[in-house]
């Protein structure tokens, strides 16, 4: 089984952790995971990293995303979604008030740089605990807001107290907090109701395998699947090793800036860090130039 990284349209009804299982299952290696979590009760993309990749996973964390998101006013629940408990009913006579030139204005409202506070109920961690479970203890911890970036904001559909909307933003934006946010900012509460997740980095749902598909396939018909590591990672600056570049690197030799060729490609973001491929695009190595010295670190090395 090669190395990269397979694309899952995650169901609704199981967890992150439960679709890396399945896919372990079905493909028989032993070195898998994924690279951002989709709660159970939201579908759509989902990146799993196979073998080697599950060390470039970092890389997509921090990646844009796109989800469609199902909105339902009136109603807040302690997790901000539609899996918690009911904490507040708006009066059925406010909410009719609220109109559909409302909720496009108080949406537009969070596009652009702005700082949001995670969810309660989130992965995020207190010494050492993860925040939902000293949550589901009663202790609602309240993390400092986070700077992220909603890059654009849509309502596409609108059956009022529920719309739908797109929404393009930083890795580390919580959907959850945003429809609570845009509840707030109504005046009537909200809670997220749906998700689906489109996009993430350069992935794209339209491109990705169900599960249900997947499980249904030989390990090799799921081989064209797997996007080569250096692929995934294209965005990176890439230098094509010649042969005593390959043999270094296989011994984990030191790089001096006289080893290292010419850039080939010239990728935008994290250009301190560079992918050192072979004739074949296979990954080698990623490096970057050392703060102090004249010579480079390897950050990860795929060969020898």
């Amino acid at each position: 089984m090669k190395d990269g990284i397979l694309a899952i349209n995650k169901p609704e009804g199981i967890s992150s952790a439960g679709v890396v299982g399945r896919v372990k299952r079905v493909l028989g290696v032993k070195k898998i995971g994924h690279t951002g979590t989709l709660d159970p009760f939201a579908s759509g993309l989902l990146l799993v990293a196979v073998q080697k990749a599950t060390r470039i996973s970092r890389f997509f964390l921090s990646g844009s995303k796109k989800y469609t998101a199902k909105v339902t006013l009136g109603i807040e629940t302690d997790t901000y979604d539609c899996t918690g408990k009911t904490v507040f009913e708006a009066e059925p006579d406010f909410l009719s008030t609220i109109s559909p030139e409302d909720v496009r204005r108080a949406v537009d409202l969070f596009s652009g740089t702005q700082e949001q506070v995670p969810p309660s109920f989130s992965a995020l961690k207190h010494n050492g605990q993860p925040l939902y479970k000293l949550a589901r203890k009663g202790e609602m911890i309240k993390k400092p807001p986070r700077n992220i970036e909603i890059f654009s904001i849509l309502v596409q559909r609108m059956e009022l107290p529920e719309f739908e909307m797109d929404v393009h933003c930083t890795g580390g934006t919580y959907i959850r907090s945003l429809a609570y946010d845009i509840g707030k900012a109504l005046g009537c509460g909200a809670h997220l109701s749906g998700l689906c997740r489109t996009k993430s980095s350069a992935f794209d749902i339209k491109t990705a395998i169900s599960l249900a598909d997947l499980e249904n396939m030989a390990p090799k018909e799921i081989e064209p699947y797997i996007l080569p590591m250096s692929d995934c990672i294209s965005f990176l600056p890439s230098v094509l090793a010649d042969q005593a570049l390959e043999k270094k690197i296989s011994h984990g030799q030191k790089l001096s800036p006289e080893d290292m060729p010419p850039f080939l490609t010239v990728g935008s973001g994290r250009e301190s860090i560079i992918r050192v491929v072979d004739s074949s695009n296979q990954l080698l190595a990623l490096v970057e130039p050392d703060k102090d010295l004249p010579l480079y670190n390897y950050c990860c090395v795929f060969t020898g």
